[in-house]
């Protein structure tokens, strides 16, 4: 059927349109800040399903789609709503793929995309609070699964249920308070208790990387806790866990995917995070999605570093790039509004399969009326009725100074708490 459907398709090339338009589509990444480590790899896996979707649409339309406009959210919500309000209003982006922490990307979408009715698409906010935003008008998605998921797998992790050996029944949690660290923290604190752990404590620290947390580690290790976990980021991290060591003599931690780190590594040394584990939501690396992607990152870019959504973003940058092409077949303006409305009919779980670099084919489909269903980087990408997906979480460790997959658990090896 797709082969019929595909030959079909170039049969009629001669009804491609015109040259379309080119729309602006603004990535808000973290260059500086607590998120520094992420931005410039996240960026790149947008840009390349960028020129992805620039070269098919060339080839059917016979010019680009898409062009991209970066802006650097300081990893602080005050400046990325700043730099969300100048993509909007200077730029005219119609749609943001960003922010990468949850409370840059609350702030913007309270303060810039919900009000100004601009499409965004985070690739790594992972906040439950995202979900729940009111009076958002189906203006705001993620391409990564919310903490309500990752939370339990790292409640599991801690209580013995995932890696023979490893059980834990006192933990404390270190958390950047905003909505990412606050959501992961109550999740995990839940399904941790659920589970007949006790918490001994949780503690927030500020989004802005401070120059010691030494009030604060008496707070998190006065209860004397087995582990600590870290739901941070890495320019936090890199202080508080070096103080732990060397002022409290604690080293044993569990990682989340805001720690997902190798500057944590640079900073501490790899003997001292040797077999720490950690939880992220991330793909199957046996996903043909991922493999394909993965090698046309490695062509593009070279070596992939072993950092968080790099593959959501790329994910985040083809739904739109997709919808912005369907609505150019149907005939009407690419606009937010038409983004919007078509992000589900790119990814709908009913029409013709299309991977990871299948952007011509996709195209050539939908110009003769056959749905199509997206199929991601980091895996389906079906948005439900309030934007989110569910991707599957991964187990991971430190291993000889790298991040390596210890395994990955799919939506339906996690309880709902």
């Amino acid at each position: 059927m797709k082969r019929a459907l595909c030959v079909l398709a170039v049969a009629l090339a001669g009804l491609a349109l015109a040259q379309p338009p080119v729309s602006k589509v603004g990535t808000l990444m973290s260059y500086t800040g607590a998120l520094a480590e992420f931005g410039p790899a996240i960026n790149n896996g947008a840009m390349l399903a960028a020129e992805q979707i620039n070269a098919a649409a060339t080839a059917v339309f016979g010019g680009p789609l898409i062009e991209i406009v970066t802006e650097d959210d300081g990893t602080n919500p005050s400046q990325g709503v700043d730099r969300a309000r100048k993509l909007v209003n200077t730029d005219g982006v119609v749609a943001i793929v960003g922010a990468l922490s949850s409370g840059v990307s609350v702030a913007v979408a309270e303060s810039v995309t919900i009000p100004g009715q601009v499409v965004q698409i985070s690739p790594a906010s992972t906040s439950p609070l995202i979900a729940t935003l009111p009076d958002d008008e189906d203006y705001i998605y993620r391409t990564v699964s919310s903490d309500a998921l990752q939370g339990v797998v790292l409640a599991q992790l801690a209580r013995g249920e995932i890696v023979p050996g490893l059980s834990y029944d006192r933990a404390a949690v270190i958390y950047v308070n905003n909505p990412y660290g606050q959501g992961l923290a109550e999740a995990f604190a839940a399904a941790f208790e659920a589970r007949g752990g006790t918490v001994t404590a949780r503690v927030g620290h500020p989004e802005e990387p401070q120059p010691t947390y030494a009030g604060l580690l008496d707070q998190l290790l006065a209860g004397d806790p087995e582990v600590v976990i870290a739901a941070s980021y890495p320019g936090n991290a890199t202080v508080f866990m070096q103080e732990a060591r060397d002022l409290y003599g604690f080293s044993n931690w569990m990682m989340t995917d805001g720690t997902k780190s190798i500057d944590i590594v640079s900073a501490l040394g790899a003997d001292a995070v040797e077999g720490l584990y950690g939880t992220a939501p991330g793909a199957d690396p046996q996903w043909e999605g991922y493999v394909r992607f993965s090698a046309a990152y490695e062509a593009a870019y070279g070596e992939r570093p072993p950092l968080p959504y790099i593959d959501t973003a790329y994910d985040a940058v083809a739904v739109i790039g997709l919808a912005m092409a369907k609505a150019y077949i149907d005939g009407v303006a690419i606009t937010p509004a038409a983004i919007r409305d078509r992000l589900r009919e790119v990814a709908n779980p009913d029409g013709e399969p299309v991977g990871v670099g299948d952007f011509e084919e996709a195209i050539r489909l939908m110009q003769i009326g056959a749905a199509i269903n997206y199929t991601g980087a980091a895996g389906e990408v079906d948005f439900d009725d309030l934007g989110d997906v569910v991707t599957p979480v991964e187990v991971w460790q430190y291993v000889g100074g790298e991040i390596v997959t210890n395994q990955i658990r799919t939506a339906d090896q996690i309880p709902a708490q």
